[in-house]
């Protein structure tokens, strides 16, 4: 197959697209000037997202499927947060001319797998010759008639629950760095985040006020909550999910490890909270996010800081 610049631009274009699977919600995908995709609730959730190698991922930990479908999981899940359906992705891909055709088409597959577990597919993109590899990902949902889970809706008196896995990316990322290959199920999880794409119905049905998708860390993305609705948020470190798997460190990995895209919301004191939810904290008047009554060391994820 050779390179990509061997391709050239369109015969990598046809190799990428050719096999792209195209969900309900497309009308035209990939091959004309834009895409058409069908927003039967006439409002488009949009959110996007860029991944840079050496920064978001490295070749040398992760192979193309794995950082297809993280780069899908981490836009597809910020759509979710919004209480939306996610319907698809456009993908800007930029990479050395060296690099192996079968490595972008492998990277493609990651992309599409990861947009069908959740519903989605991927429409179109571009490619174009860079230093560095690059990726744009650009994600489009619908919410269905419903208005949207936004940050700002938590109110004193309600209950915070989580819903999915916390800490486990932070902890892989850590043995990674440390050059260790166990647990093997640390590594996965930072490779390839498993978000539950079904938790925005079950926060919209459990009549959630407030939800966000957890990338830069538990108590970093509460305070978006907190600072968006004017309150406080408080978290009692004994309720929140951290396995022992997670080792020593598991509650800070918990508290403020990035990139599993797990999920936070706020519910009505009487809510009756799915199984698949932990309640981790309640809501009270004042700002901030406090653990155990004092503020939290932890900090989060910041593309800015040193």
């Amino acid at each position: 197959m050779g390179t990509i610049g061997e391709l050239g631009e369109f015969g990598l274009i046809d190799l990428l697209t050719r096999r792209l699977p195209l969900g309900p919600a497309v009308r035209l995908g990939p091959g004309d000037d834009a895409a058409v995709v069908a927003a039967p609730d006439g409002r488009t959730v949009a959110t996007t997202d860029l991944l840079v190698e050496g920064r978001h991922f490295r070749r040398d930990w992760s192979g193309p499927y794995d950082i297809g479908r993280k780069a899908a999981a981490q836009n597809l899940a910020d759509v979710v947060a919004m209480g939306a359906r996610p319907t698809a992705l456009l993908v800007g891909f930029a990479a050395p001319l060296t690099t192996e055709a079968a490595w972008a088409e492998r990277l493609y597959e990651g992309l599409a797998d990861e947009c069908r577990a959740a519903g989605a597919s991927v429409v179109g993109g571009d490619v174009v010759g860079a230093t560095e590899i690059t990726l744009a990902v650009t994600a489009l949902g619908d919410l269905g008639g419903e208005p949207p889970l936004t940050r700002s809706g938590a109110r004193p008196g309600d209950v915070v629950a989580v819903r999915g896995r916390l800490g486990w990316s932070a902890a892989g990322l850590e043995l990674l760095t440390q050059g260790r290959d166990e647990p093997a199920e640390l590594i996965a999880a930072h490779r390839r985040p498993e978000p539950p794409y079904t938790a925005g119905a079950e926060a919209r049905g459990a009549g959630a006020t407030a939800l966000i998708d957890v990338s830069d860390g538990l108590v970093q993305d509460l305070g978006h909550i907190a600072a968006a609705s004017g309150v406080r948020i408080d978290v009692d470190s004994a309720a929140v999910p951290a396995p022992a798997i997670l080792g020593p460190d598991g509650l800070r990995h918990a508290l403020a490890g990035g990139e599993d895209h797990a999920f936070a919301g706020t519910f009505p004191t009487n809510a009756v909270l799915p199984p698949s939810w932990s309640s981790v904290g309640v809501v009270t008047e004042g700002a901030g996010v406090l653990v155990d009554g004092r503020e939290s060391r932890h900090g989060g994820w910041d593309h800015f800081r040193a």
